[in-house]
């Protein structure tokens, strides 16, 4: 008589706390919404509207409070909720240049750039934390 042979299964992946997810979620999408409206009243400041420009300063700062929160619930979401750690990495990140912005407003050589890699950061932590793969652990 032969016996079959038994394979091991492997361990069924395991998903995140919804709550934790959701947050991560809301946060991502309003740190790029408040990053095209600044974005927007920039490039009117820079047409000549000087009332722009003290708008751009405000949404900025509401974009640096998004990008505290964000940073928390990122935390939160990786060492409790045990999901992926990058986008805590990433959102200090974010927290860190748009704090370099707030002080490099008149140096458009830095602060542009800076605008830039912002918004490139967001968008890649806003179609990673829309996907499917955002709920799994560890990913």
């Amino acid at each position: 008589m032969q016996e079959g042979i038994t394979r091991p299964l492997a361990a069924p992946e395991r998903s995140v706390s919804a709550g934790l997810l959701y947050g991560l979620r809301v946060l991502v999408t309003a740190q790029a919404v408040g990053l095209i409206v600044a974005a927007s009243f920039a490039g009117q400041a820079v047409q000549g509207g000087a009332d722009l420009a003290e708008t751009h300063v405000m949404v900025g700062m509401v974009v640096h409070l998004i990008a505290l929160l964000q940073t928390v619930a990122a935390v939160l979401f990786w060492r409790p909720g045990r999901g992926a750690g990058w986008p805590a990495a990433a959102s200090a990140g974010l927290l860190l240049i748009g704090m370099g912005q707030h002080f490099t407003w008149n140096l458009l050589g830095t602060h542009v750039p800076s605008g830039l890699t912002l918004f490139g950061l967001t968008v890649a932590l806003l179609v990673w934390v829309w996907s499917p793969r955002a709920a799994v652990r560890g990913r």
